[in-house]
């Protein structure tokens, strides 16, 4: 089909959003050992922040970076202020964060209202190009390159780097890492940090073909969850494989199998969950 290129042309695209989404969620999963159910409120949150300074007149990038450093501050705060004094308590944890994306999902709406917001895409990146006989957004080309850019950043930093390391170490055995003098608790801010500033760095940078509207969260954290699932927590590599899956499993599915859009997409989770709950490319927690 002549439609098959643009098709996998935008689920390429796709799967490099999610990874900026669910790169940091993974890591919060493998190394603190909760579903953090307020990190699609990161993304949502992010793109409302960009989507508000784009519209005032600022950079693009610019309010890409601020974007991301205000979810860092927010995320570190979390982390520090109420995550940590509910250490241990996972189920508390899980119902904190889901209440905390409730209330930002009711800021968000008392500040930006209802309408859905529709940000201009960057001046260098609109248009596109054509090959094959068909047009290719440039914009979606280019978060594919940046998704590529930003995970070799992410495995040289944890694969090469002395951060990384303790990282890894609190991933495969938190409490044996503690033994070994590793401050794990900090490892938890930083990695929150690290996962909270990405989810708000990939809102901006879909909100110009996703758009912002109430319930981005609610659209995006089923999928970050799907990810983690399938490419397994704390592994990054699963995170990136996982999350390419499921950006050719959304667009091919809705195209060509509409009504079963749904099934195609939570089987292959459902299939792993039975067969290997650690994931793809996860470990078995011991």
């Amino acid at each position: 089909m002549a439609v098959w290129p643009l098709l996998t042309v935008n689920s390429l695209s796709l799967g490099g959003l999610l990874f900026l989404l669910s790169a940091g969620f993974s890591l919060i999963f493998g190394l603190m050992r909760i579903p953090n159910l307020m990190h699609g409120s990161f993304f949502m949150l992010g793109a409302y922040l960009g989507a508000s300074l784009t519209q005032r007149g600022y950079n693009f990038w610019f309010a890409a970076l601020v974007s991301a450093g205000a979810m860092v501050v927010i995320g570190g705060l979390i982390e520090r202020l109420l995550l940590r004094r509910l250490a241990g308590q996972e189920l508390a944890q899980v119902l904190l964060t889901l209440g905390l994306s409730f209330v930002v999902a009711d800021l968000c709406l008392m500040i930006w209202t209802g309408d859905p917001i529709q940000p201009a895409t960057p001046p260098g990146l609109a248009g596109g190009v054509r090959a094959m006989g068909m047009f290719f957004p440039i914009y979606r080309l280019a978060i594919i390159a940046i998704a590529i850019v930003v995970a070799i950043a992410l495995w040289i930093l944890i694969d090469w780097s002395r951060l990384g390391a303790m990282i890894r170490a609190g991933v495969d055995d938190a409490p044996m890492a503690r033994v070994m003098g590793i401050k794990v608790s900090r490892l938890f801010t930083i990695i929150f940090c690290l996962g909270a500033g990405l989810a708000a760095f990939a809102g901006v940078m879909g909100a110009p073909f996703l758009s912002v509207y109430p319930g981005l969260d609610a659209d995006m954290l089923p999928l970050a969850l799907i990810v983690v699932i399938l490419g397994g927590a704390g592994s990054l590599v699963g995170a990136l494989i996982g999350s390419f899956i499921i950006g050719f499993l959304y667009n091919f599915g809705q195209a060509m199998f509409p009504d079963l859009a749904y099934v195609i997409l939570f089987l292959p989770m459902v299939l792993v969950l039975i067969l290997r709950p650690q994931g793809l490319l996860g470990r078995v927690a011991t």
